[in-house]
């Protein structure tokens, strides 16, 4: 697996064939940032001059952040929409049918192989709520999630820093791919298992614009800066949506100075990343290739996420021709995924119908006999 030779990671093996995540992460580790030192042969301030150039010409588009920070952040619900919206959402519907409905499809897919799980946190595991902070899981999907980790390989990627993703799932079973996964670690019970930082040259700057956000921001009521270590949240969905334009020309004012970060948008939230080509798709890859899973063809990944920063999984997956992507959403968006689910509690009745299946798959030879939806 390459890369453009411009970028901070490279090449993405762990070790010699990929070895099983326990028990490589130090190697894992080592790779990951050996990678990083080559393709950062070049100074730092090499690295932010080539990146300039690209970073004004996105600066130059102000004019539409409004309309995409409105088309990234929905506000109406299914129940307030619009005939039109209602027949745009149904033709969406059969293009992207909800993966609860194709269920026996998916687990005719996995016949004959290894299910390997991706979890968006949230949006996906917890609701989408006012405080970032309060972004809590219930009890019933963390033993849901519990439950699949029994059965597959499971990993969460989150935007949020690692450690704090961490604490919200609380399950030390998992693999976690935190700060859109530019910090992946596997199970806890493998002290060694931390597999990849590829930003950690950006550390001080990342925490040198956060103070200048925190500064910047405290203007806008409701505004929030959040520090997920390797990347910046500022969240405005507690912002009056008559200021949005002016917090976003705040965000601008600050990341002009720092070319060697990039600015890009999620649900009511500006993400601030360090300018490598570094992912939610990458950290898949990653993953898949630390399990030994890089070029099998008896693999299934199974991504599950709501954020558009989701969509690099996606599209790693469409690529690959081999996975399913499930985005969670309640409106029609353009999306790489192939399937959908309404809610956080969609996706709860999806992996209790997951665990369910590969319980009787696992007792029985013959094929399961599959729980209708009620």
């Amino acid at each position: 697996m390459t890369t453009s030779p411009d970028v901070a990671v490279s090449e993405m093996g762990i070790g010699a064939g990929g070895a099983a995540m326990p028990g490589s992460g130090a190697t894992g580790l080592f790779a990951c940032r050996s990678a990083a030192s080559a393709a950062g042969a070049m100074s730092m301030r090499q690295t932010y001059l080539d990146f300039a150039a690209a970073s004004a010409a996105a600066r130059s588009a102000s004019c539409t952040w409004v309309e995409a920070m409105r088309a990234s952040s929905p506000t109406r619900s299914r129940a307030g929409a619009a005939a039109s919206d209602v027949d745009e959402l149904t033709a969406w519907m059969r293009k992207h049918p909800s993966a609860l409905g194709k269920f026996e499809q998916i687990a005719a897919a996995s016949k004959g192989k290894k299910i390997v799980m991706f979890l968006d946190y949230d949006g996906t595991l917890s609701p989408i709520v006012g405080n970032p902070d309060a972004a809590y899981m219930s009890d019933a999907m963390r033993a849901a999630v519990r439950d699949v980790a029994k059965h597959f390989p499971t990993a969460i990627v989150s935007g949020r820093c690692r450690d704090k993703v961490y604490n919200f799932v609380g399950l030390s079973e998992l693999y976690y791919a935190g700060s859109h996964g530019m910090d992946i670690k596997g199970p806890s019970s493998n002290p060694e298992s931390v597999l990849c930082q590829p930003a950690s040259e950006f550390l001080p700057v990342i925490d040198e614009v956060y103070k200048l956000l925190v500064e910047k921001t405290k203007s806008t009521p409701g505004a929030s800066v959040e520090n997920n270590k390797f990347c910046l949240s500022v969240h405005f969905r507690c912002v009056d949506e008559k200021r949005w334009n002016f917090l976003a020309e705040q965000v601008k004012a600050v990341i002009k100075d720092y070319p060697m970060l990039k600015l890009t948008q999620g649900r009511k939230v500006f993400e601030l990343r360090p300018s490598i080509m570094w992912d939610k798709g990458k950290a898949l890859e990653f993953l898949l290739e630390s399990l030994g899973f890089a070029n099998c063809s008896d693999v299934l990944p199974v991504y599950i996420g709501d954020d558009r920063t989701d969509e690099d999984a996606f599209k790693v997956l469409r690529k690959r021709g081999q996975g399913v992507g499930i985005l969670v959403t309640k409106s029609a968006k353009e999306t790489s995924a192939s399937y959908s689910l309404q809610d956080p509690g969609e996706v709860m009745e999806f992996l209790l119908r997951l665990v369910e299946w590969s319980r009787i798959r696992s007792s029985s030879p013959s094929p399961p006999m599959l729980r209708p939806r009620v």
